[in-house]
């Protein structure tokens, strides 16, 4: 039958108030069968979202053309509800045409895995539906980010603390870093507007996340005054070239005033040499990001934090712990070394029905006034209740395991015949090219790069139209299209690799 779950009770009784042509005596909702559906519903969660999509034998996906999927779907809106059986049904299909992030093959983004500890935290969070903005409404949540980002703020090594917030991705992180910077050199900026600063310019490299350039976008820096520093062929930043840049842009009349540097570049896993770029930043007083969103997780190993060698000097840094750490989407984590409430002076609209200052507990427990956002959701604890679980010894191996697999697999692309890497790999980005048979006597020049360039796109079509796995390519400056493969989940295995580079064989040998 229909869904009961909202039972209408229309009974006109002339004891019970009548407001607007409802009889207004007591809940609409059963609650007994929101509660069976809400069973239900996690039963094929369970089976079908956990149990199933981390199953290698099962598939990564089932590609479907937006028109096939639409049909199967059917996505229109009515006036009427749906009964529940044809409810819980939309439920299967919505987990069955989704991509399976969680298999041990999908290797297309810096995230992938099943984190059982986080995702209930996520259920946890939905459950208890609340938002981050005082402590008055989220008082176990907010406890649990202050411990996060003290945790985290450690393992960055500012010995004299810091602060942070919790936001929805690696791209608000940067924007915060970017209207942090400009607010530090041009307090006015917030009350007067872009009228009170003169032409500003960020500086960051040219292997830097696209968010940089948004950022400058969004707030009113424009696209043109990010400039662009050279990088070297392993897609570092050079430290001379940022220095020309600076002087290039005060000879121009602008003024420099934050550099953005990268610790794990989105396609190479490059990492910006920091000390360096730090000794610059203080020589001319600029403010020095750090996007580490991806290689942040490097922190967490003896063995690999020398890649951030130096980030103890930066002023703020990006670090997503649903990345490599492998938290439940999105957790991402913005810190800042400053301890004058720079976060809180920069974004604080003091909302009267919000931030009271005379409230019954201590109101420095309400953050929300540091962030741009006023709804936002408690993602730290999908952080905290892993950390919890695992403890510093296992993150810190699941970093160091994720590394040997990437190693594992260069050394495993250097063996075979018709597999070649773009160059070897620093963090857990491993880029290589598959060169057909066909191709394989062709000199290199530009008529080899031309047909490399057409293979990885045929393969990758066919591979989810097969549905055995998922890798991401593209090209980089002046090179033909390569793989970018990323390893990152525990439930990888090396056969899974070996499964990788023969399926890609397989699925190319032809071209």
């Amino acid at each position: 039958g229909k869904t009961n779950l909202f039972k209408m009770s229309n009974v006109a009784d002339s004891r019970l108030p009548v407001i607007n042509n409802f009889v207004l005596n007591g809940p609409t909702v059963d609650v007994h069968a929101a509660e069976e559906f809400v069973h239900q519903a996690m039963e094929i969660i369970m089976d079908e979202a956990v149990r199933k999509s981390t199953d290698v034998k099962e598939k990564v996906c089932e590609w479907r053309s937006p028109e096939q999927l639409k049909e199967l779907l059917d996505l229109e809106l009515r006036d009427e509800g749906e009964p529940e059986a044809k409810i819980l049904q939309r439920c299967s299909e919505a987990i069955r045409y989704s991509i399976k992030t969680g298999h041990p093959h999908f290797f297309n983004q810096l995230y992938a895995g099943m984190e059982p500890y986080s995702m209930v935290a996520s259920f946890i969070i939905e459950a208890t539906k609340t938002s981050l903005y005082t402590y008055e409404v989220a008082p176990v949540f907010t406890l649990m980010e202050e411990a996060v980002l003290r945790k985290m703020i450690e393992m960055v090594g500012w010995k004299e603390g810091g602060d942070g917030i919790f936001n929805p991705g690696g791209s608000m992180s940067n924007m915060y870093a970017v209207n942090l910077a400009r607010y530090r050199y041009c307090r006015d900026i917030k009350m007067n507007g872009l009228f009170a600063a003169p032409r500003m310019v960020i500086l960051t490299s040219q292997e830097c996340h696209y968010s940089i350039s948004k950022a400058a976008a969004l707030l009113g820096i424009g696209t043109k005054n990010v400039y662009v520093v050279p990088s070297d062929k392993r897609g570092k930043m050079i430290p001379s070239a940022l220095e020309d840049q600076i002087k290039r842009a005060k000879s121009e009349g602008a003024v420099p005033f934050m550099v953005n540097a990268t610790a794990g570049t989105t396609v190479l896993g490059a990492f910006d040499p920091i000390d360096e770029i730090a000794d610059i930043c203080e020589k001319y007083d600029l403010w020095l990001h750090v996007d580490a969103c991806w290689g942040g997780a490097a922190l967490m190993s003896n063995k690999h934090k020398h890649l951030l060698n130096g980030i103890h000097r930066v002023n703020s840094m990006a670090w997503n712990p649903h990345k490599m750490m492998m938290a439940s989407l999105q957790c991402s984590a913005f810190l800042v070394r400053d301890k004058t409430s720079l976060l809180q002076h920069c974004h604080s609209a003091q909302a009267s029905y919000l931030f009271q200052q005379d409230k019954f507990y201590d109101v420095s427990y309400d953050t929300g006034d540091k962030s741009v956002q006023c709804s936002r959701k408690p993602d730290a604890f999908k952080f905290w209740l892993m950390w919890k679980a695992l403890g510093t010894t296992e993150m810190e191996q699941r970093v160091d395991r994720a590394l040997a697999l990437a190693r594992y697999l260069a050394q495993e692309i250097n063996k075979r015949e018709g597999f070649q890497l773009l160059m070897e790999p620093e963090f857990a980005n491993v880029c290589f090219w598959y060169i057909p048979p066909s191709l394989r006597n062709l000199p290199a020049g530009p008529e080899l790069w031309e047909k490399l360039h057409t293979v990885a796109p045929v393969v990758k079509e066919r591979m989810m139209k097969k549905g055995s796995m998922m890798v991401g390519y593209q090209t980089h400056r002046d090179k033909p299209n390569f793989f970018r493969m990323v390893v990152i989940s525990p439930q990888v295995s090396r056969e899974d690799l070996d499964f990788a580079l023969d399926e890609i064989q397989h699925l190319g040998k032809d071209l």
